[in-house]
């Protein structure tokens, strides 16, 4: 689809248009990971960050009585480096290994393709749609998965609600602009009243389905998710919404399908709506402990034990990328979202 087929869109839409567009869209024309792309993860920081979350899922499935089949399934796996690290993690748990059902689901067709690539030769199952899972248990890991879908955002002015658009009428010079909207429909729709003591709403419909859809299987057939994510857990919801292109950030209309656009999580809004669902409970942490009490500085000390001072100081610079707080360390949270029965909360 032509993103400019369409004059007027809804901010979601024509997120998801430049974003995910079969022709134009950025996942399809751009490789985004790393030094020479837009943006780095946790995973290509250092294979630390893998170790420790895969140390994390075997200790998760243990909290589940070590079924003999469950299923691992990593929500959006980027270059798929975390995955290809948490399988030789596995490597040193044989008996888990062998229950272990991998699942990849992704979106990006061009992104299916690189990951098949790095995790050659791996019994990798990759699915499109979150209710093709068996009914096992399942354990879901998503890391920088939310913050890509599409949102909506909503503004109040004298006591009316208006939804941010996109008019693209003209091609050299799109621009924003609001559209009056009855809020009660929209809280109808969604099932749950979003607008209580806010004059400005930002959240995704696509991730509250996700949160749906995952939280009814973790329901049904015991499991969790660990969400890992920038955002933040204030009450208030704010403007969050960004692009980012070479490691900076950009304007979201340049370039429509050049750009990365992202938005921060609102963690609050998360467990409230998980709140929704009897029988499940969340916890939540920053990045920076959650991998500590996880051992990740102890795992460090290990391993830059068999290296020189250059590869030494690689290692630590790399470990503090992730849990400085003035970096990765606070501004990312990690949320588990597990069945209210599992009293496991290693890391938090």
């Amino acid at each position: 689809m032509n993103l400019r087929k369409n004059y007027n869109l809804p901010l979601d839409k024509f997120i998801d248009l430049s974003l995910y567009d079969k022709k134009h869209g950025y996942y399809i024309k751009k490789y985004p990971f790393g030094e020479k792309g837009d943006f780095i993860t946790a995973p290509n920081i250092s294979r630390l960050f893998s170790e420790t979350i895969a140390i994390w899922i075997v200790s998760f499935w243990q909290s589940l009585g070590s079924p003999k089949k469950f299923n691992l399934i990593e929500l959006g796996a980027g270059n798929g480096e975390m995955m290809k690290v948490i399988i030789e993690s596995f490597q040193n748990f044989p008996n888990f290994f062998k229950s272990c059902n991998l699942i990849i689901h992704e979106k990006s067709l061009s992104l299916i393709k690189t990951q098949k690539k790095n995790l050659y030769k791996k019994k990798i199952t990759w699915i499109s749609k979150i209710n093709e899972i068996n009914d096992h248990p399942s354990i879901f890991i998503a890391n920088e998965f939310f913050d890509a879908m599409p949102i909506k955002q909503f503004i109040k002015r004298k006591n009316l609600w208006f939804e941010k658009f996109v008019n693209l009428k003209d091609k050299k010079k799109p621009f924003f602009f609001l559209k009056k909207i009855n809020i009660q429909k929209i809280e109808k729709k969604i099932k749950f009243r979003i607008s209580k003591n806010q004059n400005f709403i930002e959240y995704s419909m696509e991730g509250f389905h996700y949160l749906k859809d995952i939280s009814k299987i973790i329901k049904k057939n015991k499991g969790g998710l660990l969400l890992i994510d920038y955002g933040f857990s204030d009450w208030k919801m704010k403007n969050t919404l960004q692009a980012v292109s070479n490691h900076k950030f950009a304007n979201i209309l340049d370039d429509i399908g050049t750009v990365d656009i992202t938005h921060n999580i609102n963690f609050n809004l998360f467990k409230k709506f998980i709140n929704k669902f009897s029988g499940l409970k969340s916890n939540l942490t920053n990045q920076k402990n959650f991998l500590i009490k996880m051992g990740i500085k102890q795992r460090a000390e290990i391993i830059s034990k068999k290296h020189n001072f250059l590869k030494k100081a690689d290692i630590y610079y790399r470990l503090k990328r992730l849990i400085d707080e003035k970096q990765m360390g606070n501004l990312f949270k990690v949320m588990l979202i597990k069945n209210k029965d599992n009293n496991f909360n290693l890391g938090f």
